[in-house]
């Protein structure tokens, strides 16, 4: 069967028989669908009986928060590259004042579902087109859907599960309400949405009547985060949360707001009525409600919820679904498509490799190496620019004078650095006569590696960036290291102090500023082993990517 870009699964198992349906009904969805999963919860829809197949609102009960804790769960699994969205327009608690029908026109989601799977049981084939039909005009009745709507009962697939489980299902039990409340308040980092915060944000949805108050990380709040520098930028992550939202129940009026402290506007605002928090940051949630009586307002409910096992967790990531994991997978992997380099050869392919003093960047250039890369090693080219009789030598002496020769007359240059450090004309001078001269020999070293039939160069440069050889590579690979981290190698290898080693890293460009030229990015803050194995993830990826290259040539 064909595969679709955005789906729509209408659950109608009896919430009491839904857990141990939910992974196989996942995992047939996920052959189908390839991008966007929304799940639409209607327990109980009969889809053989044209009547009584009509959008109701259901009332949001416990059984209902843990089925869409254990369905993100699973998704995290089973079909982690899915974008799975559970749909909420339909669960509210039923008053006179509330009109019965949910959709008093269909709700426009931010992906157009082109087809509708469903676990209806089908008893009779004989039934097959009936139910198909009904299960159109159903979805089309709560959802604006593609006018080609497809149907697919997923049903057949899971009989053998049902007759394997039988003795398994959970027992019906009663139903228990879950208590609701107008504005309800998170708070989170949310970058790059994963099944834990999809769980944390159906869960807030389902809690709130009214108002849903979000405090997103910024700034100070992610300067202790594993690798902020591949953190996205504050306006992504709120219009990511805003489309996430405004998918899974529009009705919500949605607040968003930057978080620069702990706290944010949790501990000022006197509507708040509900915290939810996880077991990790529950004491977060208890040090809030201390703020807000302090300041005169009452005590926030806390609405405890599970945090999700990561079952593909390695060694250096947490045991739960989070962030800095996802952004450890990221290392290696192609972050931004590579500029166009249409005005170089295609072989050999040139890696720019870059990184701040202590990075790592030379170890992993020799990785590289050792993989069979062509190294051009910047510093050591930058070495014989100064050489006696060099052009470079030359004009050198002209612009800051004989006094920073040694007694064989070659540069010293330590005593030339005193003599641009902290002044950036005169660094600029230093530099529009060297940077010029080192990318000649870069060019001749990459011209050499064309004549002996190499593959790859990687042109290992602290300065790649600013002096904007860029323009002489096909991709920019940069490694990053905490600040504190780098310091600490600086002082150790070179025996300067920590003042001497922040200078000279402030005086070089931030790794967030690198990162924005990525394509790909590395770090070797772990083990000698984790950085390895990052560096031979990137080395068969790149290896595809010339492989592509060549064959479109």
């Amino acid at each position: 069967m064909s595969m679709f870009s955005t789906g729509i699964l209408v659950l109608t198992s009896p919430l009491h028989t839904l857990p141990l349906r939910i992974a196989p009904v996942l995992s047939s969805a996920a052959q189908l669908v390839e991008r966007t999963l929304y799940v639409h919860l209607h327990p109980g829809l009969n889809l053989g009986k044209e009547g009584q197949a009509r959008p109701v609102y259901i009332p949001p009960v416990v059984d209902l928060s843990k089925l869409i804790t254990r369905l993100y769960n699973n998704a995290a699994d089973i079909c982690g590259h899915l974008d799975v969205r559970v749909l909420l327009t339909n669960v509210r608690a039923q008053s006179a004042a509330i009109p019965n029908c949910p959709f008093p026109t269909p709700q426009s989601l931010s992906h157009s579902p082109e087809v509708v799977l469903t676990d209806f049981p089908l008893l009779d084939t004989s039934q097959l087109h009936q139910v198909t039909q009904c299960l159109q005009r159903y979805t089309g009745c709560c959802y604006v859907c593609s006018p080609s709507l497809s149907s697919v009962l997923l049903h057949p697939q899971l009989v053998n599960l049902e007759k394997e489980n039988v003795d398994q299902k959970e027992p019906e039990g009663t139903v228990e309400p879950m208590k609701t409340y107008n504005d309800v308040v998170v708070g989170g980092t949310f970058d790059r949405l994963h099944g834990a915060h999809r769980t944390l944000l159906n869960i807030s949805c389902l809690l709130a009547n009214r108002r849903f108050l979000i405090g997103v990380c910024d700034q100070a709040m992610l300067k202790k985060k594993v690798l902020k520098e591949l953190i996205e930028p504050y306006s992504v992550r709120v219009q990511k949360l805003q489309e996430f939202l405004r998918d899974v129940k529009p009705s919500l009026e949605v607040e968003i707001v930057p978080l620069n402290d702990p706290f944010g506007v949790s501990v000022v605002d006197p509507l708040l009525e509900c915290i939810v928090v996880s077991e990790e940051t529950r004491k977060g949630g208890e040090a809030v409600n201390k703020k807000r009586i302090e300041n005169g307002l009452p005590a926030l409910v806390l609405h405890e919820i599970q945090l999700l096992k990561d079952a593909h967790h390695s060694e250096i990531e947490e045991e739960k679904i989070s962030s800095s994991s996802f952004r450890t997978r990221l290392l290696g992997t192609l972050l931004t498509q590579p500029k166009d380099a249409s005005h170089l050869p295609v072989l050999p392919y040139v890696i720019g490799l870059t990184g701040g003093s202590g990075s790592g960047k030379s170890s992993i250039a020799k990785r590289l190496e050792a993989l069979g890369a062509v190294r051009i090693d910047c510093d050591k080219l930058g070495h014989e620019v100064y050489q006696p009789e060099t052009a470079a030598y030359h004009r050198v002496l002209q612009e800051f004078g004989s006094d920073i020769l040694n007694e064989d007359k070659t540069i010293n240059r330590r005593a030339l650095g005193k003599k641009v450090f902290g002044n950036q004309e005169r660094l600029k001078a230093l530099t529009s006569i060297v940077w010029p001269e080192i990318a000649l020999l870069v060019k001749n070293r990459i011209q050499q590696a064309r004549e002996e039939g190499k593959q790859v160069c990687v042109l290992d440069a602290a300065v790649l960036l600013e002096a904007g050889w860029n323009d002489m590579v096909h991709e920019v690979w940069v490694t990053v290291i905490p600040e504190e981290e780098a310091v600490s190698r600086i002082t150790e290898r070179d025996g300067v102090s920590t003042e001497d080693a922040l200078r000279r890293l402030h005086s070089q460009w931030s790794n967030s500023k690198q990162v924005q030229y990525a394509n790909v990015a590395l770090t070797t803050l772990w083990e000698p082993e984790v950085t390895q194995k990052q560096v031979l993830k990137a080395w068969k990826l790149l290896q595809k990517r010339i492989q592509q290259r060549l064959e479109g040539q």
